[in-house]
């Protein structure tokens, strides 16, 4: 599945089939949370918390993928990310873009 954030594929047609979404919502462990609570007192990167911001992009993509596999697109265009906390110690990352079908 060719994924781009660009509006158009170089020396491809193609038709508009519609919007593909790729969502998740992770969160740590009670003691991840701990040792971020206190990295958040002396200050620096909280490593837990880019490790699940990955996590969490990386399975965004994956879904996308399935999403607009299942609605029988070749290619997904305009791709971008939104992303968010829910609590203190929750992340939801949402993939999406347009779907399309090669011609």
């Amino acid at each position: 599945m060719l994924i781009t954030t660009t509006e158009n594929i170089p020396g491809k047609t193609y038709e508009i089939i519609g919007e593909v979404f790729g969502l998740t919502t992770n969160s740590k462990n009670v003691v991840r949370n701990i040792g971020a609570g206190l990295k958040n007192i002396v200050g620096g990167e909280i490593k837990a918390y880019t490790e699940m911001q990955e996590e969490s992009r990386e399975l965004a993509i994956q879904r996308l993928k399935e999403n607009a596999k299942k609605m029988g697109a070749d290619a997904i265009v305009m791709m971008r990310f939104d992303s968010g906390s829910i609590g203190a110690d929750m992340q939801s990352v949402a993939a999406y873009g347009t779907a399309v079908k090669f011609v």
